[in-house]
C-alpha cells in the first residue's frame, strides 16, 4: 500500500486533480499495491466505504513460472447494514464505559434487529451496536479487534455467493492476497492445498511453504499453488471474530461445492510468520549501522479509545526530521494490549530477519525494530493501519530536512 504526501489536496465530487502527487513505480518492486486515501482526509469514513483498489506492478523479467493469476481483496463490511463508518468511530470514541449507552442512531434502524446478529462475538447487554468484546486470538497476541462487522467479503462476494476462479486440473496458479479491512486480519488457506510464500508487501522472499497465513490490514502476501481436480475454498477467518469468507477454485465441472461455513484443516495447521521467511538477494538492504534511531512507542486503550504515538494524537505540526541518504531505524515500542499493524508510506523496511515490507504487525507489549533508506524526500506518515487506531490518533509524521 501507499499514500500520498500529507499535503495532497482533497479533490472533490466532479473535479480533476493536478496536485495530486504522482509516483515513478520504475523504481518501485512489481507486485501488489493498495492506493487508497489517506492525510487530510479521513480514511475511517472513505477506507471502510471501499474506496480503495488494488494496483498490480508487472515484472518485465519476472522469474516466477505460473500460468495464471488470481487477485484476492478481503475486506471487512458494516456500511448500508448495520451503520457507517462514521458512525463506529462515534461509538467507539467514547470508549467501554460510555457504550452503556446504547446508539440511538443504531435503534432508529427499521427492520434491523443487530441482537440476532451472531456472525461475531457479540457485545454485552446494553452496549453499543459496533463496539466488539470478547474477540480474542492467540495469532495475535489476544485482543483481535474493536469493531462487529455482519459481513466479511472476498472481491466483494459473501460466502454464499462466492468470487469464483476457474482453471484447468493442474494450472499453476499465483494468488495475489490484498487485506483490505479496517480492523480484520485474515487466516488465508486454500483447502486440500499447501501454499507457497513468494512476496510479502511486493518484495520476492525464499520460496517458503505453508498451510496458511495471517495477514494484517494493509498487508499483501504472493502465494503460487498447483491446482487438483475439484472445487475448492480458499477460505480467510476473520481472525478471532468467528466468522469467514471465501472463494472457491474451481478445476472441475462435476464436482459440487463444499458447504459455505466449511473451515479447512489447512488453517489450523502450519500458519507462517516473518520468522519464517528470509529475503530474495536482489531485495535485501546492504548492512549498515543506521545514522539515526527514531522510537516510536504505540500507546492507548480500549477504556477512553484514545490511540496515540509516544503519549500524543496525531498533530500535522508535529513532524520528526530524517535526511536523505540515512539509515533509518524505527523501533515500534507497543505499550499497548493490542496488535498493531504499522506502514510507514513512501518507503519500505526491512524487518530483522531481512524481508522487506511496508506494513508490519507490532503485538501486544512488544517490540520491533525495522530499517528503511531515507531515498524519498517529503513529508510521510506514519499510522496503524487499523483504520479506527488511525483516525483516534495513532498517527504521525516524518520529513526530510533540507541540507
Amino acid at each position: 500500500m501507499f499514500g500520498p504526501l500529507v499535503i495532497a489536496k482533497a479533490v472533490r465530487l466532479g473535479e480533476k486533480s493536478s496536485s495530486v502527487p504522482t509516483m515513478n513505480l520504475s523504481s518501485r518492486v512489481h507486485s501488489a499495491w493498495w492506493p487508497l486515501p489517506s492525510g487530510g482526509l479521513k480514511p475511517s469514513s472513505q477506507l471502510d466505504r471501499g474506496l480503495y483498489a488494488p494496483l498490480i506492478v508487472e515484472d518485465p523479467r519476472e522469474p516466477l513460472d505460473y500460468d495464471e493469476e488470481w487477485v484476492v481483496v478481503l475486506d471487512d463490511w458494516l456500511d448500508g447494514v448495520t451503520g457507517n463508518p462514521d458512525e463506529v468511530l462515534a461509538e467507539l470514541s467514547r470508549g467501554m464505559s460510555g457504550m452503556m449507552q446504547p446508539s440511538s442512531s443504531a435503534s432508529s434502524m427499521p427492520g434491523m434487529d443487530h441482537g440476532s446478529m451472531n456472525m461475531t462475538p457479540s457485545p454485552s447487554s446494553g452496549m453499543g451496536n459496533h463496539m466488539l468484546m470478547g474477540a480474542t486470538s492467540p495469532l495475535l497476541g489476544g485482543d483481535a479487534g474493536d469493531v462487529r462487522y455482519p459481513h466479511f467479503l472476498l472481491n466483494g462476494h459473501i460466502p454464499a455467493d462466492p468470487a469464483t476462479f476457474r482453471a484447468k486440473p493442474g494450472t499453476r496458479l499465483r494468488i495475489r492476497i490484498i487485506n483490505a479491512g479496517g480492523d480484520t486480519a485474515f487466516r488465508v488457506a486454500l483447502a486440500g492445498h499447501r501454499l507457497t510464500v513468494t512476496h510479502t508487501d511486493g518484495f520476492a522472499v525464499q520460496p517458503a511453504d505453508t498451510d496458511a497465513l495471517l495477514i494484517g490490514m494493509g498487508e499483501r502476501y504472493d502465494v503460487l499453488v498447483t491446482l487438483k481436480d475439484g472445487v475448492f475454498p480458499l477460505v480467510a477467518l476473520a481472525e478471532g471474530k468467528d466468522a469467514l469468507t471465501r472463494g472457491l477454485i474451481r478445476t472441475s465441472t462435476q464436482a459440487s461445492a463444499p458447504n459455505p461455513t466449511l473451515r479447512p484443516k489447512e488453517l489450523d495447521s502450519d500458519v507462517i510468520d516473518y520468522a519464517k521467511l528470509q529475503p530474495q538477494d536482489a531485495v535485501r538492504l546492504p548492512q549498515k549501522q543506521p545514522d539515526r534511531t527514531i522510537r516510536l512507542e504505540l500507546t492507548g486503550s480500549m477504556m477512553d479509545y484514545s490511540w496515540a504515538i509516544n503519549g500524543k494524537k496525531y498533530d500535522p505540526r508535529t513532524i520528526t526530521p530524517i535526511r536523505s541518504g540515512e539509515r533509518v531505524r524505527l523501533s515500534f515500542v507497543n505499550r499497548t494490549t493490542m496488535w498493531h499493524p504499522m506502514h510507514l508510506h513512501g518507503h519500505t523496511f526491512a524487518l530483522p530477519t531481512g524481508i522487506r515490507k511496508d506494513t508490519a504487525i507490532v503485538m501486544p507489549n512488544d517490540k520491533l525494530d525495522v530499517d528503511f533508506n531515507a531515498d524519498n524526500p517529503g513529508i510521510w506518515m506514519i499510522h496503524c493501519h487499523n483504520v479506527y487506531h488511525a483516525e483516534s490518533g495513532m498517527m504521525t509524521l516524518l520529513g526530510y530536512q533540507q541540507t
